[in-house]
């Protein structure tokens, strides 16, 4: 079997054409077609249903084709950890929330690169559910989460640690043209325009809690954008393009320059915990909880 005849497979996908796909592969057409019955021989059947002026790919390739996918990307992540083996060194997986990528991260990674400089990272970001999952089927050995302050920790089991990175708040901000809309009194006209969070994510469910004003499309008489990923909501705000609320973490330089105004005055603001939760069954992991819960960051 021929690595080369997966990704074959999903050039001929992409471009529907024989032609189109051997010149992207940049061989002849006849080699191209001869990779392609090389993966027929090695699965057992065929599929490609070859014509006199045409071939059409058989439908079971075509349902297929996001399982090839993750097959050509795992393993060219195998053949890249394979390459860059290092017995001095030790990947760690983090699932992390987008927002503490932008946020808390940096901070962690300094630290670590400090204190335990043959500890690489490799990331994977997400909504906070996804993240949850990946950590409990075992694809990340650390999870770093926000949780709302004082609210219960998540029900994983002995093996798994928690402990706490810092506080942070979630906070109503509006930057770009709209600084100047808002009023005397440090509050909003009611039809302002609001980038929301959707109903159902992490956020949207603590803004909802909290009957928070601009918080999701519920509180907000004029939600232009709803959109779970705090990296652009920071970068609609940024633009003028509306209200919204996110940590305090991400957007600290634009409130100390003055691009953005902060709101809580008069929308409050709701307490943060960044916890990171770290699994018993990988001593790095353990190592690392032991270095981070010494620091005071």
């Amino acid at each position: 079997m021929d690595l080369r005849w997966f990704e074959d497979v999903l050039v001929l996908l992409e471009e529907q054409n024989l032609t189109r796909a051997a010149a992207r592969r940049n061989i002849t057409q006849p080699a191209f077609s001869r990779r392609i019955r090389s993966f027929e021989d090695w699965l057992g059947t065929p599929l490609l249903e070859r014509k006199a002026n045409s071939v059409e790919i058989h439908p079971a390739l075509l349902d297929n084709e996001e399982e090839i996918k993750s097959i050509v990307k795992r393993a060219g992540e195998l053949r890249n950890r394979v390459r860059t083996y290092s017995p001095e060194r030790v990947q760690v997986t983090i699932t992390t929330q987008h927002s503490l990528l932008f946020s808390a991260f940096p901070d962690i990674a300094a630290l670590t690169r400090e204190k335990a400089p043959q500890v690489n990272f490799r990331l994977k970001a997400g909504n906070r559910t996804d993240c949850i999952s990946m950590f409990l089927r075992g694809e990340a050995s650390v999870l770093l989460c926000y949780e709302a302050e004082n609210s219960a920790p998540l029900p994983f089991d002995i093996t798994v640690q928690r402990n706490e990175w810092g506080k942070d708040r979630l906070i109503p901000v509006i930057g770009g043209r709209l600084r100047y809309t808002v009023l005397a009194d440090g509050c909003l006209p009611e039809d302002t325009p609001a980038v929301a969070y959707p109903e159902n994510s992490h956020f949207g469910e603590l803004l909802n809690q909290n009957g928070s004003q601009f918080g999701t499309a519920n509180s907000a008489q004029n939600p232009v954008y709803v959109t779970a990923f705090s990296a652009g909501i920071k970068e609609l705000v940024s633009s003028g393009l509306g209200v919204s609320w996110l940590p305090m973490s991400m957007v600290h330089r634009e409130l100390e320059s003055g691009k953005m105004i902060n709101l809580s005055s008069n929308y409050g603001s709701i307490p943060l915990s960044i916890i990171f939760y770290t699994t018993s069954k990988n001593n790095t992991s353990k190592h690392l909880q032991e270095l981070w819960s010494l620091t005071d960051p």
